[in-house]
């Protein structure tokens, strides 16, 4: 199995709702931040990545037929380099304002309260060294967001982009892929509200 979906969008763009229609589509496993949490060997991995000790990417995504969100989504140059038959898909959020309010107000804060850690320690050196370190800031981390998507789509070939936003459905996907469009309403998932409920930020 390799990968058929390099995802370069960043978090709170729709990636755990891509996760879930990647697999249904593919019938096989989407790699998410999640699967950090479920996979803490992964940590160190990622954070030597950061720092420029790159993982074996063959062996990281083993049983994984594409991979969205936070952490790939900052090694999609690396990895789309491997995979160089994979699409990469860039999804983003209507402007960059948008994505920051989502994710000021659940990911950042999140990982804000998270305690010095293996898991603190991989998110800082990411996000210090492939985002900005400034993304608590407003200014600073929309900027960034914007300047990653502009990379994306100027260094990636138009035919190999695919680019994708939450409301767009199937459509997209599943002429990337070459399958048919399932009869049935596109899995919309992880709201803010969602996000934080789960993440006991609200009672």
């Amino acid at each position: 199995m390799t990968l058929r979906i390099v995802g370069a969008g960043l978090g709170r763009t729709g990636t755990h709702s891509l996760k879930i229609a990647l697999e249904q589509l593919l019938g096989a496993p989407c790699y998410h931040m999640m699967e950090v949490f479920g996979h803490p060997e992964h940590i160190p991995l990622w954070h030597g990545a950061a720092t420029g000790d790159l993982p074996d990417w063959d062996r990281l995504f083993d049983g994984y037929v594409a991979a969205v969100d936070w952490p790939i989504a900052s090694f999609w140059r690396e990895v789309s380099a491997v995979y160089p038959d994979a699409v990469v898909l860039l999804s983003t959020r209507s402007d960059g304002e948008t994505w920051w309010r989502s994710a000021s107000q659940t990911i950042f804060a999140v990982t804000d309260a998270v305690g010095d850690g293996p898991f603190r320690d991989m998110w800082d050196a990411i996000a210090t060294h492939r985002f900005t370190p400034q993304y608590r800031e407003r200014d600073a981390a929309i900027e960034a967001y914007q300047r990653h998507n502009d990379e994306v789509r100027r260094e990636v070939p138009p035919e190999r982009l695919v680019e994708w936003q939450p409301g767009d459905g199937w459509e997209p996907l599943c002429r990337a892929v070459g399958v048919p469009v399932p009869d049935e309403p596109f899995p919309h998932v992880n709201t803010t509200d969602d996000f934080r409920k789960m993440a006991g930020m609200d009672s």
